[in-house]
């Protein structure tokens, strides 16, 4: 295996992490500080966070719907690298890619019956 030819990457990496570093170091230096309270209060969408009352669950609708995003994204981060190679795969792809759609198939299914989709 010819290691040479990951060193653009490699380079890239680095200094994709080095201008990241740098970056944080220097907003920390140059960034104004001025605390109010106002600043350290909590803020979501303008309402006054508090806890629920005793008894009353938190709805989880948000996350099945998150969930169902990363499946559908995961999935097709998947999908286009099968495609690229697809015909050179031949059938034992075809099989995997199917059994894969479907695991994807049955995740969609159980979110839509749990409510997931719904937004009453």
């Amino acid at each position: 295996m010819n290691l040479g030819a990951f060193t653009p990457i490699l380079a890239m990496l680095v200094l994709a992490t080095a201008f990241a570093a740098l970056s944080i170091v220097v907003s920390a230096f140059l960034a104004p500080h001025r605390p109010t309270r106002a600043k350290y209060s909590a803020y979501e969408s303008g309402i006054e966070p508090g806890r629920l009352p005793k008894g009353e669950r938190f709805p989880v609708k948000f996350y099945l719907t998150a969930m169902l995003f990363v499946v559908f994204d995961v999935e097709v981060i998947f999908l286009y690298p099968w495609a690229v190679v697809f015909r050179q795969l031949e059938i034992f792809g075809l099989v995997e890619m199917g059994i894969f759609v479907g695991l994807v198939g049955i995740a969609y299914v159980y979110d839509w019956k749990r409510g997931g989709l719904e937004w009453d």
